[in-house]
Formats: C-alpha cells, structure tokens, sequence
C-alpha cells in the first residue's frame, strides 16, 4: 500500500492491528478505524449520505459510490492487468485476476491441501468439511454444500434446458455461454507464469493440468513424523 497522504496511510497501519477501539454503541461491534465505525453505524441507522449525481442511488460509503458510478455511468475500468488485456472496475477483483497468471493462492484450508486465489471459494470450500447444505431447492427440498451445484440440479431436474456447453478441453458441461468462457479463462489458459506442484517438483503452464496432475498425489503419505514412525497426508 502507498499513499501521498500520511493520514491514508496511518489510516491503512491500523487495519493491520489487532487493536479496535471504536465500538458500535448499537450491537458492540469493534473496528479498526472511527470511519469504518461511521459506515457501519449508518449501516443500522439507514443513512446513505453518498448520493449518485445521474441517478436516485444513494450509498453508505464513498467506495459504494464509486463503485455505482463505475459500472452504471461512466463504464470506466481503471484496474488493467500488466499480463493480458483484462480491465476491471474494482481492485479487488484484479488482485484475483492477477493470482491467475501468478499461481498464488493465499487462502488454505486448514483440514485438506485446498488453497484458493478467493477467499469467498475457500469459505464455500469449508462447507464440504463441515456437511452443511445451506442451499435448498425451492421445487424439491433437495439439499446442496454449493450454489452452482444447486443451480445445475434446478436445470437438469426442473428446468427445460440442461447445461448445453461442453468445455472442449475436459468433460464438463456448463448451462451458460458466458460461464464457460470463464472457466476456459480460469482452467485451461496458458499462463505465462508457471505453477509448480504443491507435492514434486513438476510445473505446469495451464491449471486444469495442474489439478489433474495433484489428484495422482492424493494417497501419498508425505509427511513424517521426526520423533516416530507417524505419517501422514497433510
């Protein structure tokens, strides 16, 4: 992070401690800075004081605001990726994009060797170790870990058009054009970076091979304990 502000960027330092000082007086919710408290606070209150000047939107922050303005108004894509010709409206989802050139993937799982570039993935991920199906269809009851599992059974069982795209490069079958190109663009690209095997030493440039190549690990019992003969896969 840089700033050409010094108050930015003491403001940025706080968001690194644990300490948080300024309580919501509401629902005692602790945070890091007096103007997260102040979003939140309108948060309850209902105040939108950042009010669009093209439209009658109204937000609780600034960032909101922008945002809006981005995607409704002026169309404007301020993030562009140094590697490819992506841009994006918000920086957060550059910071994604970019971890797919990269390889990087910060968010693990702490019960498998799961690692995401999305943290959103890696909480979703989480639900497959816990058993929980929060996502229920409305036509019969069933129960799905996943949204898109859900939707694909909406599609298949009590909708009239199954999923009709077939990715050209493995067997998967997604219901709409625009999700296979992203899939295509998240799987089967060619990076220019290439990732290398969480368990050997080999590397891959497209990330569909790289997940079929670690699956061929999934039995290995690598880790060893230094004090007995305990090992383990994780």
């Amino acid at each position: 992070f840089t700033s050409l502000r010094l108050s930015s960027l003491n403001r940025h330092v706080k968001t690194h401690s644990d300490e948080k000082c300024h309580v919501c007086h509401l629902c005692l919710k602790a945070f890091h800075t007096a103007t997260l408290l102040h979003n939140h606070v309108n948060m309850h209150t209902g105040i939108r004081p950042y009010k669009c000047s093209d439209c009658d939107m109204a937000f609780v922050t600034s960032g909101e605001l922008s945002r809006h303005r981005r995607y409704k108004h002026t169309l404007e894509k301020p993030f562009k990726c140094s590697v490819c010709k992506y841009s994006s409206v918000e920086a957060s989802k550059m910071k994604r994009h970019i971890r797919s050139h990269t390889g990087e993937r910060p968010y693990a799982c702490d019960l498998c060797s799961y690692a995401s570039k999305d943290a959103y993935k890696l909480k979703r991920h989480k639900i497959t170790h816990s058993g929980e199906k929060p996502y229920e269809c409305y036509v019969c009851q069933a129960k799905f870990t996943q949204s898109g599992t859900m939707k694909v059974h909406m599609l298949q069982k009590h909708g009239e058009n199954a999923p009709k795209y077939q990715c050209p490069h493995c067997s998967t079958f997604i219901a709409r054009k625009s999700d296979l190109g992203v899939h295509l663009r998240n799987l089967h690209s060619c990076m220019a970076v290439a990732i290398k095997c969480s368990y050997c030493e080999a590397v891959f440039h497209e990330r569909y091979a790289l997940i079929q190549h670690e699956k061929t690990h999934r039995n290995e019992t690598r880790f060893k304990c230094d004090q007995c003969s305990y090992m383990c896969k994780q």
